[in-house]
């Protein structure tokens, strides 16, 4: 029965610190990301908002989800704060590890778009310039 209240006091602060991290994550990429959008979508505003929401939902959506699957704490050995204090750090610690490789692989996808986008609007300018 004493094992169960560590546990319960480890879900209470597991939880909203893996929300909190996420959110904070997810508008600070989000906000920074707007640029990148703008500059994919040629400034048309209302379609890099668009697609820039849909991307800030599905990290939500992924990393909130990843959490709640990693969530589990099991009763062995739960026995003291010192325990409660160490598996929160592993299960925090990775998951911060894992929303640091969402940060990049978001990154990677806005500096690919940007760099698709660069290379279509080239070849549109050697081409009107060939038509010319």
């Amino acid at each position: 029965m004493e094992s169960n209240m560590y546990i319960l006091k480890a879900y209470l602060v597991y939880l909203p610190l893996i929300i909190g991290l996420t959110f904070y994550v997810s508008k600070t990429l989000f906000r920074s990301g707007k640029m990148f959008m703008l500059d994919i979508f040629k400034g048309k505003e209302d379609i890099a908002n668009a697609t820039n929401n849909l991307f800030e939902l599905g990290f939500y959506l992924l990393n909130l989800g990843f959490g709640l699957v990693i969530l589990k704490i099991s009763h062995y050995g739960m026995n003291s704060y010192q325990n409660v204090l160490e598996v929160l750090s592993l299960k925090i610690g990775g998951f911060s590890i894992y929303l640091g490789i969402m940060l990049f692989f978001n990154l990677l996808l806005f500096f690919r778009g940007r760099r698709k986008s660069k290379a279509t609007q080239g070849a549109i300018t050697e081409e009107s310039v060939q038509l010319s």
